[in-house]
Order: structure tokens, then sequence, then C-alpha cells
């Protein structure tokens, strides 16, 4: 938290990586399985602040897949203490495939994890 009590901006993109941790799992899939031929990284993250969120107070985070390209993943999200909305952010993922050299190469999704998720439709967060 910073000197006001209030949650310091860079703890939002904290939740929203860990709002994506828990899509993943509700998805039975891990974003970084032992051994995985493919990673995600991030390649963008915005986030907008509504209300200040103080330290201690409880909130909700919802993520969801705004859209979902060949081998681009954009999340949306919303958190909320109550009805009032907090902040909103998104997050944009690339499939790569892992390279012993360590370099990174845009690949498309594997079709057994595309076919886990949905994009969602409506307005964005």
């Amino acid at each position: 938290m910073d000197l006001a009590g209030i949650v310091h901006f860079s703890w939002f993109f904290h939740y929203m990586g860990e709002a994506e941790q828990a899509l993943w799992r509700a998805a039975g899939l891990s974003l970084a399985p032992p051994g995985a031929a493919v990673g995600f990284p991030r390649v963008a993250a915005a986030c907008e602040y509504h209300h200040p969120l103080r330290f201690d107070e409880e909130f909700e985070i919802c993520i969801r897949i705004a859209e979902m390209r060949e081998k681009m993943i954009r999340y949306s999200c919303l958190m909320t203490r109550g009805d009032e909305p907090i902040a909103t952010g998104t997050m944009t993922t690339v499939c790569v495939r892992k390279r012993p050299d360590q370099s990174l190469g845009a690949v498309p999704i594997p079709p057994e994890i595309a076919m886990r998720f949905e994009v969602a439709t409506g307005v964005d967060a």
C-alpha cells in the first residue's frame, strides 16, 4: 500500500495475473506445466483505476477472455467492491514455443488448449 493506506497500483496487475491462473485451473489447465513446449508471456497490460482500494478491504475480480486469435489471448478484468467498480484492466498474452536456446517464437495456440476456452461476448470491462 502507499502512504495513504491505498493498495499500490502495481498490485492490480498481480491480482489480474492470479485471476488468469484461476481461469486456466478452472478449465483444467496450467499456465506453466512442467516440460511444456509452449508458454504464454504477457505482451501488454493496462489498468484503469475508478475507486481506491484500501488496506484490508475485500473485493472481487472477474476475468474473461475478450478475444482469442490464432496465437493470442486478450483478457478483460473487472475488480469490484460490492456494486462499486474499483478498476478495469486488460492483459494480452501470446503463445510461444519454448526453445533450448531460450529464444521465443510465436506459434498457434494448441487446439487442446484453445478448445477449453470460450471468448466472452458483450461489453468489455
